[in-house]
């Protein structure tokens, strides 16, 4: 079969061609050699000569790396098929200074900064350490790096477990509203059964919505340093396109392969049905109870209402007992509901800084926190 023809890669190219914030995962079997143990060099190089031209383009990167584990086991002499827990995160923390410097080198040929973060599941689920992460990757993007991502497998025993990274992956790209999640493979996308086992098997180019034959289609992971499969990356797309996220899953083990999307190599598509801050403003307005009120003055009503973010000088009450990342109602002077929002500051630092100007802040907490109160990406108007 032809591997490229219009109606087999064309809508990937589509996407990854008009993506401005890109989550690209990376898998252990695509960047570490099975035999020796090492990273492959040569691929690495050619996949960030990719990056770097995405980049070139407008687009903003971010990289999920796999295989700590398998170039640190190598280093630590640990050969044996099944290693024991310990082992693995030893494994992990070795192998995670060994990827990060891979990363750096091979970024570092086309001037870009890399940096290191360190994530689990849990980071990405509990309300304020993913506003946490998500402050840290955003602010990395604005400042021109390239952030690659390692699950800390030295703490996270269940993903070491069950090697989640094509999850975290899409967590990822929930958190940094991203347009495109790419999910580089030992497969070039999705079929109707598993084709190194079923030669019939029927590729899929566009998967539109996820019904339980698409679920059904999953099939296990191959014996191998890959811990991943099917299973996972299906699991992977309902969490990306339902934060609005389109999602791609290609074959990686050829050089360069983001241009092998772009240039119309097969591919499949899952595609979302709204945008990531739509999906994420319909999150905050109706999966978050909120913890408290804020009122506003009348100034800062028609602040919100012209797109702005709600800045404390135009907040006259608090009320409520809510953390940092908590949803909070906003309030018209008169009392009526008219935004819901994530808090910047816990209540009681809120009440603190009530009616100060931005300049303010820092001399009245002891410490520079946001400008802002609930930032517009934050806040969804009733």
């Amino acid at each position: 079969m032809n591997n490229k023809t219009p109606e087999l890669g064309l809508s990937a190219a589509k996407h990854l061609k008009s993506a401005k914030r890109i989550v690209i995962k990376i898998g252990s079997a695509l960047l570490v050699d099975e035999v020796t143990g090492h990273p492959r060099h040569a691929w690495l190089n050619a996949l960030t000569d990719d990056v770097a031209s995405l980049r070139q383009d407008g687009a903003e990167v971010i990289l999920v790396s796999s295989g700590a584990i398998a170039v640190g086991r190598n280093r630590l002499g640990l050969t044996k098929q099944n290693l024991r827990l310990e082992e693995k995160q030893a494994s992990a923390a070795t192998g995670q200074i060994l990827l990060a410097h891979a990363y750096q080198e091979a970024l570092a040929r086309h001037d870009t900064t890399v940096s290191q973060v360190l994530l689990t599941l849990g980071d990405t689920e509990e309300r304020r350490r993913h506003l946490n992460a998500r402050n840290t990757l955003t602010t990395l993007l604005r400042l021109d790096t390239v952030p690659i991502i390692n699950e800390n497998d030295t703490v996270a025993t269940s993903e070491i477990r069950f090697g989640d990274n094509d999850r975290l992956a899409a967590r990822v790209g929930a958190m940094v509203d991203a347009d495109l999640l790419v999910l580089l493979s030992d497969i070039d996308g999705l079929y109707s059964a598993d084709p190194k086992r079923d030669p019939n098997a029927q590729f899929l180019p566009v998967v539109s919505e996820i019904t339980p034959e698409i679920d059904a289609m999953a099939g296990e992971a191959l014996p191998g340093y890959s811990s991943g499969g099917m299973i996972t990356k299906i699991s992977a797309a309902k969490i990306a396109v339902g934060a609005g996220c389109n999602m791609i899953i290609a074959n990686g083990h050829q050089l360069n392969p983001l241009k092998n999307i772009l240039d119309g190599n097969r591919a499949t598509v899952f595609e979302a049905s709204v945008e990531p801050k739509t999906a994420r403003k319909r999150y905050i307005a109706g999966s978050l109870k909120p913890l408290g009120t804020v009122t506003v003055d009348a100034g800062a009503l028609k602040a919100l209402q012209n797109g702005k973010s709600l800045l404390p000088a135009g907040v006259i009450a608090v009320d409520g007992d809510f953390q940092r990342g908590d949803a909070v109602d906003v309030k018209s002077p008169e009392g009526r509901e008219v935004a819901r929002g994530l808090a910047a500051y816990s209540n009681h630092d809120a009440r603190k800084i009530i009616g100060l100007k931005s300049s303010e802040i820092e001399e009245r907490l002891g410490y520079l926190g946001r400008e802002e109160l609930i930032h517009r990406d934050d806040l969804v108007l009733s």
